[in-house]
């Protein structure tokens, strides 16, 4: 109906995702260097060190997550994305500069508010530029830019890792290229696309709803006759304008939890924490080990990630063609029950000592039906369901909830394994995705193909119609 400048919302979409790559890549990146860091600060008999040295990071997430929308809110969008790339930078230089096992960490714990900053916002940010046709794929470039940066990590602790022969002691790893520089290299890698992301943010506008929130329609205008003509800004105006109506353009924690939002603001985190509590990073956990049982030969970490890697970039690209389409219920609801039914199948092989190949199809399966469905689309809706004058810090408290959650998972999940064994464990998570699937059926409307303002009215209405405008 409208002919939207594509190439504009292109742009400055993958410039706001560049946040989502390096998010991605600051996540996984340690993985690879874990061997040699390890021996380098010598940790290698200390477990608690070395859980905190990959942990760190969350703890940054959490504060980040927990500042941003707020900081959003009052600043903008654009200087907190900044904010973000200056973090990453800092951290890809600092990590691989430091010398000390004090300095790793306070490096990762910043890299971590860069995290928590960019999860927040890029989707948010991407979300107030995009047309309500397309928005669900303009916001799902961020998940995309994600697997890509956990994609991007992995090949280049692949590529810069030199061969270790087979019987290598601790004091020849640390004597090795490996244990002395290539894993700084690995963080170094990740300062290109830092300083990158950085430079473009100058180039991009801020957020058009943002601007309106101040009361700069003028500027709000502009942008948004650039992204689809006069007769599309002149309706999007409009309808901003009515969002505003009778509120002051400040943000207050009374105005975020008035009757009428909190309902909505608790959607935001029960999603929010579903989508780490469906239980998938344990799923990937699980994968290498499967393979294993399954005859395959995997003798290094690598064959792992080719396969699982892989199925996790088809299938959010596959999200990107079908959130406009199927809508964000539909795919809700097929990531809930999927796993539910793939969880109580895991469950009931890991009962009856079954391994091998019908482990392996259930786990790529599930990696699949999780890409395309819970991955993407919680960011979807995080980014579209909040009403504009509270949109920034109601997403901060629902990525705040997300991160907690994962904490939460990686520490409940060796209890749970201990107690419950591997296949009640399981059976605990398809049950926590069939409670999901239920609050999906019950709460969460249709928000595909309708404006922000168009969400924001009907959810404050209470007519919950999730039935396509």
């Amino acid at each position: 109906m409208k002919n939207y400048n594509y190439a504009f919302l292109l742009s400055i979409s993958l410039v706001a995702a560049l946040g989502g790559l390096l998010f991605g890549y600051d996540w996984v990146v340690i993985g690879g260097a874990k061997p040699f860091y390890e021996v380098y600060f010598g940790i290698t008999k200390s477990p608690a060190l070395q859980g905190w040295a990959m942990s760190s990071a969350l703890v940054g997430c959490v504060g980040g997550a927990a500042v941003a929308g707020r900081l959003a809110d009052s600043y903008g969008r654009k200087p907190l994305l900044i904010i973000a790339a200056i973090l990453f930078s800092l951290c890809a230089l600092g990590t691989g500069l430091v010398e000390t096992f004090n300095g790793f960490i306070a490096w990762r714990i910043i890299g971590g508010v860069g995290i928590g900053i960019a999860s927040t916002i890029s989707p948010l940010y991407i979300a107030e530029i995009a047309p309500p046709k397309y928005r669900g794929l303009f916001v799902s470039i961020n998940q995309l830019t994600v697997v890509l940066g956990i994609l991007g990590a992995q090949i280049t602790n692949m590529l810069i890792t030199e061969e270790i022969p087979d019987g290598f002691t601790q004091a020849q790893i640390l004597a090795s290229w490996n244990g002395q520089t290539g894993w700084r290299w690995m963080f170094w890698a990740g300062l290109f696309p830092a300083v990158l992301f950085f430079v473009l943010m100058f180039l991009i506008p801020e957020s058009p709803r943002y601007l309106a929130k101040k009361g700069k329609y003028d500027k709000a205008g502009a942008i948004l006759t650039k992204i689809g003509g006069a007769e599309y800004t002149s309706a999007a105006i409009s309808e901003i304008k009515e969002t505003f109506e009778d509120e002051t353009h400040s943000t207050s924690l009374k105005t975020l939890f008035d009757k009428r939002t909190l309902g909505i603001l608790l959607i935001g985190i029960v999603l929010a924490a579903f989508q780490q509590w469906c239980g998938i990073n344990i799923i990937f956990n699980y994968a290498q080990e499967i393979f294993v049982s399954a005859g395959y030969g995997i003798n290094d970490l690598f064959m792992n990630i080719v396969i699982t890697g892989s199925i996790n970039l088809v299938f959010t690209i596959v999200a990107m063609g079908t959130v406009d389409r199927l809508g964000r219920k539909k795919l809700m609801l097929l990531g809930s029950g999927g796993l539910a039914i793939i969880y109580a199948v895991m469950g009931y092989l890991y009962y009856t000592n079954v391994t091998g190949m019908p482990l392996m199809i259930l786990v790529l399966l599930a990696i699949a039906i999780y890409a395309m469905s819970l991955a993407p689309i919680v960011w979807v809706i995080l980014s579209e369901i909040f009403p504009n004058r509270i949109r920034g810090l109601a997403m901060s408290i629902s990525t705040f909830a997300l991160w907690i959650a994962s904490a939460l998972l990686v520490q409940t999940f060796p209890f749970l394994n201990e107690s419950l064994g591997t296949y009640g464990t399981f059976w605990i998570y398809g049950v926590i995705c069939a409670l999901g699937f239920l609050f999906v059926w019950a709460k969460l409307p249709e928000t595909k193909n309708k404006s922000l303002e168009q969400i924001e009215e009907e959810l404050l209405s209470g007519k919950n119609n999730t039935s396509k405008k």
